[in-house]
């Protein structure tokens, strides 16, 4: 944490610095950030134990334009426990840690207040349709991305092509050889970020044990969307050394005038070389094989629109994609839950979009119902994190006003709720089903 605390420094000083130069300089360079403050309370049912904590942190960033093709750029990211907070309790029934609110901390160690560390640092080469980005950058994905719902956003490390043609085609290489997840103090080699997040059970319900016990040197990926009139196919492939290979494929169609869109998606996962570990026990991908089929269907209305997403994780195995990189954008993605480390899942989610304008302010309210159906908490082949069925409920609340230009307050309310029949042991309930989750965030962008 010195360490990065110093590093910190030497860069912010120079980045000042340079901001402070002459007329000719300040149309060259820009000085950016945000400040961010997070307020997230758990509460669990009955006498299990909730959590709260308030924290704020600080983004730096500059960016350096040589002329009209290069740029470079960096930014310092930090995240501060301001105190208010019970997030290193234990809960007294089943001795586990928070879930949710320690997200907004290093879930490694969360006696750790502050945390800072260049998360940007990188150099970028455009001309014409054509883009290199090389060094350390922010990148989105449908399962690699930022997944900005905590204080600082999942960062990577490694190089990006891409070449776009607006409306028409898009096409990226990348390779990725460090990745700095979000909820943790700073960039890790590949396979050293697997398990940073809780592991979960092995496929014999034993705890699983990849973390610090994965070997894979990087991620290469590519990724192609085409449009062809009002058709648009999209296509990503993940290869993970040494651990999996994932190739997703989402054909959208919009409905001409009509303001209706139907969307499939479909996901083939296959292990690659060891799975991460040549002992079985000590594996990240124990199936050697795992497949997502999806559908949704969209429908615009004045201000808004509404949608019905369906997906299926078939039997076949459970379908792995590290926590630590990403949300996944599935159909049937809500905040604050996955579908990753299940199979044989059915999921249905209805999203409602809605923007209301009233002078120079702007709400805009997204509410998602859903409900998941997972195997048995008690088959680990097929239910990685013990986690039931369970209905989903948010409602997520974005606010401006023309008026306080850089203000940007969020609120996102979440409650999960059992269903079905599971044991009634804690186990299967703390920081899993019957819940409801506070999220207040107030970002001022500068």
């Amino acid at each position: 944490m010195k360490f990065t605390s110093l590093v910190s420094i030497f860069i912010l000083i120079p980045l000042f610095l340079v901001a402070q130069a002459d007329d000719t300089e300040k149309k060259k360079g820009n000085l950016s950030g945000q400040w961010r403050n997070y307020y997230m309370h758990s509460f669990n049912e009955g006498d299990l134990q909730d959590w709260y904590a308030v924290a704020t942190g600080l983004k730096l960033k500059y960016t350096y334009d040589f002329n009209k093709n290069w740029q470079i750029g960096g930014a310092v990211y930090s995240s501060w426990n301001t105190g208010i907070s019970n997030v290193e309790s234990l809960d007294s029934t089943t001795g586990r840690e928070s879930r949710y609110v320690a997200g907004n901390f290093n879930v490694q160690d969360l006696s750790q207040r502050f945390i800072a560390y260049p998360g940007e640092l990188y150099v970028q080469y455009k001309t014409g349709n054509h883009q290199v980005k090389v060094g350390r950058q922010g990148f989105f994905s449908p399962f690699m991305n930022g997944q900005d719902g905590r204080m600082i956003p999942t960062l990577f490390e490694g190089a990006f092509y891409k070449y776009e043609e607006k409306d028409k085609l898009k096409f990226q290489l990348g390779a990725i050889n460090r990745i700095a997840p979000r909820s943790y103090n700073g960039f890790e080699n590949i396979g050293q970020t697997l398990g940073i997040y809780p592991v979960g059970r092995n496929i014999d319900g034993q705890g699983s044990e990849y973390r610090e016990n994965s070997q894979s040197d990087y991620v290469a990926l590519l990724n192609t969307d085409y449009q062809f009139k009002n058709l648009k196919i999209e296509l990503w492939d993940y290869y993970v050394d040494n651990i999996f290979n994932v190739l997703y494929v989402k054909p959208a169609f919009q409905v001409k005038n009509s303001g209706l869109s139907v969307a499939f998606e479909w996901l083939l996962q296959n292990r690659v070389g060891d799975g991460g570990n040549t002992d079985r026990s000590l594996r990240y991908v124990q199936s050697e094989i795992a497949q997502i089929f999806g559908a949704q269907i969209s429908h615009s209305i004045p201000n808004g629109k509404i949608s019905l997403g369906y997906d299926h994780i078939t039997g076949q195995g459970r379908f792995l994609f590290p926590r630590e990189w990403g949300r996944e954008f599935l159909f049937s993605f809500q905040k604050r839950e996955r579908s990753e480390g299940f199979g044989d899942n059915h999921a249905v989610v209805m999203y409602y979009h809605q923007n209301l304008n009233f002078s120079n302010q702007k709400l805009r309210s997204i509410l998602s119902v859903g409900h998941q159906w997972r195997p048995s908490v008690t088959e680990p082949t097929l239910n990685k994190y013990a986690i039931p069925n369970y209905m989903h409920i948010n409602l997520d609340l974005y606010y401006d006003n023309a008026k306080w230009n850089g203000l940007k307050p969020e609120l996102l309310l979440t409650y999960k709720q059992g269903t079905g029949e599971y044991p009634d042991n804690p186990a299967f309930i703390l920081n899993k089903v019957n819940l409801f989750l506070i999220n207040a965030i107030v970002n001022y962008n500068f």
